[in-house]
């Protein structure tokens, strides 16, 4: 009588580990709606997805035109929804600009930024000023009350690159291990305008605002206003430490937090022609300007919506 034969034994693996902290691989959450938000057709124009949960093209609108309130609030509703929403082709002068992204709310002014006439049109002109935009960051945070949110406009594209591109926190969030979830609901953060500016803006013109912009707190993850949906809200170039605890503590975990705007999944990425819009929640965002063109020109005007104080 034979014996049966022994199960192989398993093989021998050298010890390894995976540093604590660093992004997942595998399948993430992507819910593009908030819970108990169900998605409807748009009536009035048509939508044309970009990514999965952020990023939708709107076709078959002038913006030049008034829009009225139905269809300003299907356009609120694409805006929660996608979070960026794109034009092609609008060629806006800088009034109608101003008064398509007025139909949100009062415009802000940002005394820190060159403007194209009007002061509430911020020009970003890489010909005429060194600036640095590419960097994953959140407009205004070191405001009170940050913008909520942004109409930009292309004047001039370079040849190739010059794209922008756009993360959803919201997914960034929703897809933050538990542990650190519990860590930081109800955490705040202290935001200041220096780190983001001292790149490229003169010390004595920085000091000069010091006083106009002091540091502020903000809740780690905020709620959005009209969803009530959680999003992280800490950004690289405003973001400085988190109320209470140790500077180092502090660093560990807002590098990890910083990370998740970097996960493809959560982005989508808008090759620019001249005329273009993109209209973007800058409550649910961040955004990265592709600094790739070299030494072309890429001409950008842009109108902020004022906002309300994160909670």
């Amino acid at each position: 009588m034979t014996s049966a034969p022994s199960a192989p034994s398993a093989p021998v693996l050298r010890s390894f580990r995976i540093p604590a902290g660093g992004l997942h691989e595998g399948p993430r959450v992507l819910r593009r709606l908030p819970e108990g938000m169900v998605s409807r057709p748009y009536e009035l124009f048509d939508v044309v997805p970009q990514a999965a949960t952020i990023g939708a093209e709107i076709r078959g609108l002038d913006l030049a035109r008034p829009l009225g309130r139905t269809l300003r609030e299907e356009l609120n509703r694409a805006l929660v929804e996608w979070k960026v929403l794109f034009f092609r082709g609008q060629h806006l002068t800088p009034d109608a600009q101003r008064a398509f992204a007025r139909n949100w709310g009062e415009l802000e002014t940002n005394p820190l930024l060159a403007s194209a006439g009007p002061a509430d049109v911020a020009r970003f002109d890489r010909s005429a000023a060194r600036t640095f935009e590419n960097v994953w960051h959140t407009d205004v945070t070191f405001r009170e009350r940050p913008a909520m949110g942004a109409v930009l406009q292309l004047r001039e594209v370079p040849a190739a690159g010059g794209d922008t591109m756009w993360a959803d926190m919201a997914a960034a969030y929703d897809n933050l291990p538990q542990d650190v979830r519990e860590r930081i609901d109800g955490a705040r953060a202290v935001h200041d305008f220096l780190p983001g500016f001292a790149r490229f803006t003169e010390p004595g013109r920085l000091a000069a605002f010091q006083e106009m912009f002091p540091p502020v707190e903000h809740p780690v993850v905020r709620r959005h206003p009209e969803t009530g949906r959680r999003m992280l809200f800490v950004n690289t170039s405003f973001t400085t430490h988190i109320t209470g605890l140790p500077q180092e503590e502090s660093d560990r975990l807002l590098r990890l937090l910083f990370q998740q705007a970097h996960v493809p999944e959560y982005q989508v990425r808008w090759r620019w022609a001249a005329g273009d819009i993109a209209f973007w929640d800058n409550r649910a965002t961040q955004h990265y300007a592709v600094n790739d063109y070299g030494d072309e020109r890429r001409v950008a005007e842009r109108v902020a919506i004022a906002g309300d104080r994160p909670f």
